[in-house]
């Protein structure tokens, strides 16, 4: 019975040091996180979740559907464009990465083109807000093909950017979840080759 005693003394004893050790610190993000979005923990714990599910950084940030079984890259390639012209959104420009990889190695590789996609009014909006969502514009949606030539539509959770801090005003948080909401559908739509 002593040794059960002893074990629960000492287990307080380390819950107490780590209060003291870590409390001031844990209380800090605490307090931050009392004054963020309503949807900052979930968001951060989905992003963690990520994280620890593939070990990655970039794979933790990001939001990727499956492209249907059939599709061709081009067949996919005309969706995503066409799906981003019904939905209203503006194409800023097309980087097709793969192609460029294959002219300057001079080999065939794996096929990759990078959408941009922005409603410009939104992103003035965005940087009047914090210049920092610069480095976030335009949306970027990318299809590429695997190692296995299955074919994946990606693009960044936004949610960390919507919902990641202090919650943004009532009409830009309006707009920023129309364009979200945009990019999702681009995603659901062009992956089953939607026009």
């Amino acid at each position: 019975m002593k040794f059960i005693t002893g074990i629960f003394a000492l287990i307080g004893v380390l819950a107490v040091g780590m209060m003291v050790w870590k409390g001031p610190t844990l209380y800090k993000y605490k307090v931050a996180f009392d004054g963020f979005d309503e949807q900052a923990f979930d968001t951060y714990k989905g992003m963690f979740d990520r994280l620890i599910e593939s070990g990655n950084a970039a794979a933790a940030t990001v939001w990727k559907v499956k492209v249907a079984e059939g599709l061709s890259f081009e067949e996919v390639d005309e969706s995503i464009k066409a799906v981003a012209v019904d939905l209203n959104i503006r194409g800023v420009g097309e980087l097709p990465l793969g192609d460029q990889v294959a002219a300057m190695n001079g080999a065939p590789w794996r096929k990759l083109n990078i959408y941009l996609y922005c409603n410009p009014l939104t992103a003035a909006k965005m940087i009047e807000h914090d210049l920092a969502y610069a480095a976030y514009l335009p949306c970027r949606v990318s299809l590429v093909e695997d190692a296995e030539g299955n074919l994946w539509i990606y693009t960044l959770d936004m949610d960390m950017m919507i919902h990641g801090g202090e919650t943004l005003p009532p009409e830009l948080l309006k707009e920023a979840l129309e364009v979200k909401s945009i990019i999702q559908d681009i995603l659901a739509r062009a992956s089953q080759g939607d026009f």
